[in-house]
């Protein structure tokens, strides 16, 4: 058992400050490329190669070229290569979590390092791995938006390197790999003690490294303070107006994080290489959770996952069966498509217990534990329904639609505030349907007694606050079967692709709305949510009526269900505005939805006024009176525009209308000046020129509402990752606002919650005093404690939330942190013993008619946690494993490929229990070694006289398939000299001649030649013995006798002998042959 450990969250007065002007600009930069676009290229590069890689497995065509210019929308359609309705919602809005949380880095944390500062090369590098080993953790525990949150920060650090230090200087044009290996050692780092820098001359900062540091490729980074100038002497510095150290000698910087830097000049070739560091990364995350987690990690999906809370009590049984009888439908109807869900999950809740959160992408163990779901218990009647939704919230993805089922009333209404602050936080749409609300005298079928159920107006109010501040519905239907089926239909509609909100109001008086009907949108529903006996007329952009008389009409198919009033419009409905009125005496709701490729996100950021002004998500409820920015992201067809994007409230009506900046691309940022108190949704209209019409108008609508506020809260954080067993203090800050302006004025107190999905132990404070002469703040700290039984990849989420005790008045700010045990093993698969063999040919003409194998060995050593798997990362053949035991007792698991030799090269990557990745790497060619053909060989005496005296000579050619370096052939034995040449072989091949040249002394040369894939050679050349004391012999000369001869079958037969003959015995055979 580990001992509880503690420590604290702080980073001082630099909250208050303006931002650290020291990396690749966050978000926007004119002429430059900034974290954003660095991030945005690698992940739609490196998502678009596991698609390829997907297709070329399946035996699918992918003909997308994968380069810079790459845009989201092409990646999309390249990888799903599907005819149906396409929307890239999904996968826009998880890179943006991604590039919005390396920018939180910037925000919120400030220390060296976090962005390679002050030669912190060590504490970069741990970031990173650590940074990289916890979202491992979090993709195998499917916990993908915690994963995105540690991802993105982990890129910041990894981008910031090569802006902050000077390997591009250096002449490096690959990026440094060891940052993502914390096996291998940070080599050839400059002392503390090592001068790195001189002065610039002037504004010119090209020549201020010092030559001995580029010529020992000595590795720096610069100096960086915003509030003091010291640095070690003779240190370069980061440099930029931010930097005090800059004005020390020695004067200037190094930064390349715009073309304006002191380095400017370098920024593009810096940038580019955080685009190859940053894929890389991602690929080592990819090969750790495989193509399909990588792709759900990325947000490559059609649909949002399919979230049910559901009360289990025991008058839900009616209900609970329908669930079954949908969820089994939309497995089996989904199955293997672009719309199959990407994640289940389901939330019990019952009285007095809620819970356990199940999220699984498994489908079939999804419906085993909705069938295993039994109705019991519940006599009090409220039940835990809050609690339930908690949960869900936070397991769920952002901008994920969850469904609600129950008949009670909440028995935790104290979590109001709570859900709607991670409603706001996440995004996230919630739907109640709620059963049996409408009749009075329903009898619980539960088996401690039979009580009455009536759901009061202020019970079904909460859930219809919530719903209304998700941009949910909240349908009421009575006790039947039959009606509450054909309610349900509404979640199979969500999990339709391309989803988009046209239009969303509530009334509480009769009012006439209207609406904009473009020609991408298809499937349109109306849905009125009130009372029903609430009348409507719907009319066309043509002036074609309908009402609500009419089941089947002109215009659209009307049903009623309970309360929900629905209208399917006809496929053949006319574009432009349309309108319908509602008269009702109570309040409803308005709700417009359907299927198109454009819609956009948003993400409120703030701006920072220092030197330089730059822009920062904004975290929490904004303030009233002050102005507002939004971050505008378009999707779909590339050939939008955006003309207005307004705030709405409909209780006013207020609307504030914004201006917007075109930024490049589909982005826009919006800025909304001085917005009142409210509700606010974000509505956006645009033009579309698409091939249909030459300008069509078109509207959408954010589902989650924006509430301001008058109060501010900042939690202070600086990590993400806590270990098990330990406690952490967040320290928070709360601030009366006025206008956006901190009020030193007012006095005021505020009661504080803090609550956590987990459950683990958190201490807050009861409530906190802001005092007019504290200059309008307050402080206070919020302890967690893990429990040392905590997981690493399990997520927690902290909210913690500060109300105004006179107005009411309530901000709040969500933390979320990953937990990790730090102590883990980081060290990777090792490949050993590889081998391969086969009878391929070097003409790949005959390939097909032979096939090679490679055998390895690998092994996560004695002390690591195991191989969990081996997969083929490039090859198309067949692979096969198996375990064997080590020397050390330690498994070695074989693995085994087999193909065509015309797939000529294989790389098995091979993934340990903690995520570390080695791969081993074999092809046909290293069947091929080079050749050894020998050309000549001098020889020796043998005489008596000296061996030093004399020298011989060898010389050699050296060829191979894969060729050879003439650096690749060496002496491995022999004392002599050895010169090597080019040559040009028959072929019109390259030949390496190598010429040895030793004393008589050595008479043996071993030479090593070594081709371009590794395979090797020995060349063994010997010196020749010259025969001595021997008498010359005359060349011998060739006598010929032919004889003729007659065959069986009556044919000459002529026989010819060649005789070789020495000169000295020709006399006497001239005698033999006279005779």
């Amino acid at each position: 058992m580990s001992s509880k450990w503690s420590f604290l969250l702080s980073v001082g007065l630099v909250l208050s400050l303006t931002g650290r002007m020291q990396c690749f600009e966050p978000l926007f930069a004119s002429g430059s490329l900034t974290h954003k676009d660095i991030t945005i290229r690698a992940i739609v590069q490196k998502t678009a190669e596991v698609c390829r890689d997907i297709a070329a497995v399946n035996g699918q065509d992918f003909s997308l070229t994968i380069d810079d210019s790459l845009t989201i929308e092409q990646v999309l359609e390249a990888c799903f290569s599907s005819s149906s309705l396409l929307s890239s919602f999904q996968f826009n809005s998880a890179i943006a979590e991604i590039f919005l949380a390396n920018a939180f880095v910037d925000r919120r944390l400030f220390g060296n390092v976090h962005h390679f500062d002050d030669e912190a090369f060590q504490g970069g590098r741990d970031i990173i791995t650590r940074g990289v080993a916890d979202v491992k953790d979090n993709v195998r525990r499917e916990n993908f938006d915690i994963a995105r949150f540690i991802l993105g920060m982990t890129l910041h650090t990894l981008q910031a390197f090569y802006s902050h230090s000077n390997w591009v200087e250096l002449g490096n044009l690959a990026p440094y790999s060891v940052l993502i290996r914390p096996d291998q050692p940070l080599d050839n780092l400059a002392g503390i003690d090592v001068p790195t820098c001189r002065n610039c001359d002037g504004d010119n900062c090209d020549d201020n490294i010092l030559p001995n540091v580029l010529a020992n490729r000595l590795l720096t980074s610069g100096y960086f303070s915003l509030f003091s100038s010291a640095k070690p002497d003779g240190k370069c510095s980061h440099g930029g107006l931010d930097d005090r150290t800059s004005r020390t000698p020695p004067i200037g910087g190094i930064n390349k994080n715009t073309i304006g830097s002191e380095h400017g000049s370098l920024h593009n070739q810096a940038a580019n290489l955080a685009i190859t560091a940053t894929m890389e990364l991602l690929e080592d995350i990819r090969i750790a959770g495989g193509d399909k987690n990588f792709l759900r990690l990325m947000g490559l999906s059609q649909t949002s996952v399919l979230c049910f809370v559901i009360d289990t009590t025991g008058s839900m049984i009616d209900e609970i069966a329908e669930v079954r009888r949908l969820s089994a439908q939309i497995v089996e109807s989904r199955r293997g498509t672009i719309l199959e869900p990407p994640a289940y999950i389901l939330v019990p809740f019952n009285d007095p217990t809620f819970g356990p959160l199940l999220r699984t992408s498994d489908a079939d163990f999804f419906i085993d534990e909705i069938n295993r779901l039994r109705a019991s218990g519940g006599g009090d009647l409220p039940e835990f329904s809050l609690s339930g939704l908690q949960l869900a919230l936070t397991g769920a993805p952002p901008l994920s639609e969850i469904f609600v089922f129950t008949d009670a009333a909440a028995k935790d209404a104290f979590l109001r505030n709570t859900v709607i602050a991670l409603i706001e936080e996440r995004k996230s749409v919630v739907t109640f349907i709620l059963t049996n609300i409408l009749l009075p005298g329903r009898r619980k079928r539960d088996v401690q007694n039979a009580t009455s159920r009536i759901l009061l107006p202020e019970a079904l109010q909460l859930y219809r606050d919530i719903a209304r501040a998700s941009g949910g519905e909240t349908i009421e239907v009575r006790n039947s079967p039959t009606e509450f089926a054909l309610a349900t239909s509404v979640i199979e509609e969500s999990l339709r692709s391309a989803t988009v909100i046209v239009f969303q109001e509530e009334s509480s008086k009769s009012q006439t709305f209207q609406f904009t009907i473009d020609n991408s949108l298809q499937n349109v529903i109306i849905s009125i949510t009130g009372n029903p006996d609430l009348t409507f007329n719907l009319t066309s952009s043509t002036g074609v009526t309908q009402n609500s008389s009419e089941s089947s009409g002109p215009l659209a198919s009307f049903i009623l269900v309970g309360t929900l009033h629905r209208l399917r419009l006809n496929n053949d409905s006319e574009t432009g505005l349309w309108k319908i009125s509602v008269d009702s005496e109570d309040p409803f709701l308005v709700r417009i939805t359907g299927q198109s490729p454009v819609n956009f996100i948003y993400n409120l950021v703030e701006p920072r006024e220092g030197l330089t002004a730059r822009f920062f998500p904004f975290v929490g409820r904004p303030f009233s009176g002050s102005n507002v920015t939004a971050l505008i992201t378009l999707t779909g067809r590339e050939n939008e525009t955006v003309s207005e994007v307004t705030l709405f409230d409909s209780a006013g009506p207020t609307e504030v209308i914004g201006t917007s900046e075109f930024l490049g691309g589909t982005d826009y940022l919006v800025t909304f000046n001085e917005i009142p108190d409210g509700d606010f949704v974000l509505r956006l209209r645009g033009t579309s020129n698409s091939s249909k019409s030459t300008a069509n108008m078109f509207q959408r609508q954010a589902a989650t509402q924006i509430s301001t506020s008058n109060v501010s809260v900042t939690a202070q954080v600086n990590i993400t990752i806590i270990e098990p067993g330990s406690t952490i203090f967040i320290p928070f800050t709360v601030c009366i606002m006025s206008r956006g302006v901190i009020n030193e004025t007012t006095d005021a107190t505020f009661t504080v919650r803090a609550t956590n999905d987990r459950g683990f132990e958190s201490s807050p404070p009861m409530s906190i005093t802001v005092q007019a002469d504290s200059g309008g703040k307050a402080n206070g700290t919020v302890s967690l404690t893990v429990p040392e039984s905590a997981e690493s990849g399990t997520d927690v989420t902290l909210t913690i939330e500060v109300q105004n005790e006179v107005s009411a008045d309530i901000n709040f700010a969500v933390v979320r942190f990953g937990v990790a045990n730090m102590s883990r093993d980081i060290t990777q698969p090792v490949c050993m013993n590889g081998r391969v063999t086969g009878n391929c040919s070097v003409d790949s003409s005959m390939c097909n008619s032979s096939q090679w194998s490679y055998v390895v060995e690998v092994t996560d050593g004695v002390n690591g946690t195991g191989i969990a798997g081996i997969t083929i990362r490039q090859g198309n053949g067949t692979l096969n494993t198996s375990t064997v035991s080590g020397p050390g007792g330690e498994n070695i698991t074989v693995a085994s490929y087999q193909a065509s030799c015309c797939a000529d090269r294989v790389a098995l990557a091979a993934v340990d229990n903690t995520g570390n990745v080695g791969v081993c790497m074999a092809q046909v060619a290293d069947l091929f070694s080079p050749m050894c053909l020998e050309v000549s060989t001098s020889s020796c005496p043998t005489s008596s006289s000296p061996c030093s005296s004399s020298q011989w000579e060898y010389v050699v050619d050296v060829t191979g398939v894969n060729g050879v370096s003439r650096e690749n052939v060496t002496i491995l034995l022999g004392d002599g000299t050895l010169t090597t040449s080019t040559v040009v072989g028959p072929g019109g091949e390259n030949i390496i001649r190598a010429s040895y040249r030793a004393s008589c002394c050595a008479n043996r040369v071993e030479l090593s030649a070594v081709d371009n894939l590794g395979n090797d050679v020995i060349c063994v050349g010997r010196a020749r013995e010259a025969p001595t004391n021997v008498p010359t012999i005359p060349t011998p000369i060739r006598l010929q006798v032919t004889t003729n001869s007659t065959g069986t079958g009556g044919h000459t037969v002529s026989t010819t002998l060649h005789v070789w003959i020495p000169v000295v015995i020709l006399p006497l055979l001239r005698c033999v042959l006279e005779l």
